[in-house]
């Protein structure tokens, strides 16, 4: 059961999983960042660097304020990728520690160490990547290794290689699209089957199985399927969506995130799960009470079993002392509707109410 309501006719869920976000480069908490325009996602990603050099405000500040938002709107577990490189070194990736060690009673949160600002193409970063998963990442991170790193198999190499050598888990960007992106996945794909990593990789937003004129689409998507390969999508405002039906006719695993939250990429974003979930039913063009449940379950259920979250995958409203409570009369208008819940509840206790954090 996912659901139900209690004697005063409230909905009663499982807690929310944000999948996939970028808690570190937040502006939340500090004053109003006014950004620059971006032609491309290079611009952004230098835009994103200055951005960060020019923070008064630190991590732990900034990244605490977004979290205490995102548990106060019902999230309970949360995948941050977490930047690191030659020019700010770890930083970010000890203030995460930081920040998760501060939270835990409240929230899960698993770190993923990001090169956001180059692997192979900022030299040294390889060995920074090496050394975060022993100073507080949890995850081996990575990003377009053609678009960006323009090496595809050496990028995979260290990436995989590292996963291998330290037994983690990977969590990997491909923003790149059309049949080059489509052969990035299936690359990915292939590496997963082949090193027995079923269920510990993942691809965040893989824009390019969202194109659905695409020759090797089903081929690519067929391969994400057989690996056990899970997508990570965001619901962002132009970039493209995948086809929800078509993902599950193949039998690929969907997780939901708010990705960046009020930072140097956009001035959007609520770090709530509720919203996000209303955001992907909107951009998928979810009708039906089943298509919005669906949009429920990829938001809860289908992020805790990225993330092992076993108290979100056995949640039974008649014992959970884990839940989050709300004034409406079912899911699917609580899908449409995104209300502020009344109430979050973690191991029994009454942590937040209407919005705001208690004690």
């Amino acid at each position: 059961m996912t659901s139900t309501t209690d004697s005063a006719n409230r909905l009663i869920t499982p807690g929310f999983v944000d999948a996939h976000i970028h808690p570190d480069k937040t502006s939340w908490g500090s004053a109003w960042l006014s950004r620059k325009p971006a032609a491309s996602l290079s611009d952004l990603i230098s835009n994103d660097m200055a951005t960060q050099l020019a923070y008064r405000d630190s991590v732990e500040h900034r990244m605490g304020a977004l979290v205490e938002q995102a548990i106060a709107n019902g999230t309970t577990a949360m995948r941050a990728h977490i930047d690191f490189g030659t020019r700010i070194g770890l930083k970010n990736i000890h203030a995460a520690r930081s920040v998760a060690e501060k939270y835990r009673e409240l929230l899960d949160l698993q770190v993923v160490a990001f090169p956001q600002f180059g692997l192979l193409t900022d030299p040294g970063s390889v060995e920074l990547l090496e050394a975060a998963l022993t100073e507080g990442a949890d995850l081996v991170g990575g990003i377009d290794p053609v678009g960006l790193e323009h090496d595809l198999h050496g990028h995979l190499d260290v990436v995989f290689g590292l996963s291998q050598k330290h037994s983690r888990d990977i969590d990997i960007h491909v923003h790149d699209m059309g049949p080059e992106g489509l052969a990035e996945l299936r690359e990915i794909a292939s590496r997963t089957k082949a090193l027995g990593l079923r269920d510990r990789v993942t691809v965040g937003h893989a824009f390019a199985i969202c194109e659905a004129a695409s020759a090797d689409l089903e081929h690519t998507l067929e391969a994400l399927a057989e690996a056990g390969v899970w997508i990570a999508t965001c619901a962002l405002g132009p970039d493209p969506v995948p086809d929800l039906d078509l993902l599950e006719k193949h039998g690929v695993k969907l997780a939901l995130g708010s990705d960046g939250v009020r930072d140097a990429w956009s001035p959007f974003g609520t770090g709530s799960m509720v919203d996000r979930m209303h955001l992907l039913s909107y951009r998928t063009g979810a009708i039906t009470d089943a298509e919005l449940r669906r949009c429920f379950e990829i938001a809860t259920s289908g992020g805790a079993r990225l993330l092992g979250i076993d108290r979100v995958l056995d949640f039974d409203p008649a014992t959970a002392t884990d839940y989050v409570q709300f004034d409406q009369p079912g899911i699917a208008q609580l899908v449409v509707d995104r209300p502020v819940p009344a109430a979050v509840v973690r191991g029994g206790h009454r942590v937040a109410a209407a919005g705001a954090l208690l004690g």
